[in-house]
């Protein structure tokens, strides 16, 4: 089964579980590592970290592991998962 671990700063561990809610997946598990399940794939919430690059400027990193069925749908996923957690500044 491929998989791909990623890392995503600034976005909140709850909305980063919903974006695989959204996109079919089912939550196994209330605690880390969190486990969501969807037709093909699994993706797991492994941590969270706070991460400082000032005394005052801080931001969350959480590292996700994706896992599918295949290569072609682990791309799809990760893609379609990028796609949420897009962010535009302005």
């Amino acid at each position: 089964m491929p998989e791909q671990l990623l890392e995503f700063r600034g976005i909140n561990r709850k909305h980063l579980e919903m974006y695989f809610t959204e996109l079919g997946g089912k939550q196994m598990s209330d605690s880390l590592p969190n486990v969501l399940v969807g037709k093909g794939w699994r993706g797991e919430i492994l941590d969270e970290q706070e991460l400082s690059f000032t005394n005052t400027f801080k931001v969350n990193a959480v590292r996700i592991r994706f896992y599918a069925e295949d290569e072609c749908l682990l791309k799809e996923l990760i893609k379609n998962y990028r796609y949420k957690t897009t962010r535009i500044g302005g």
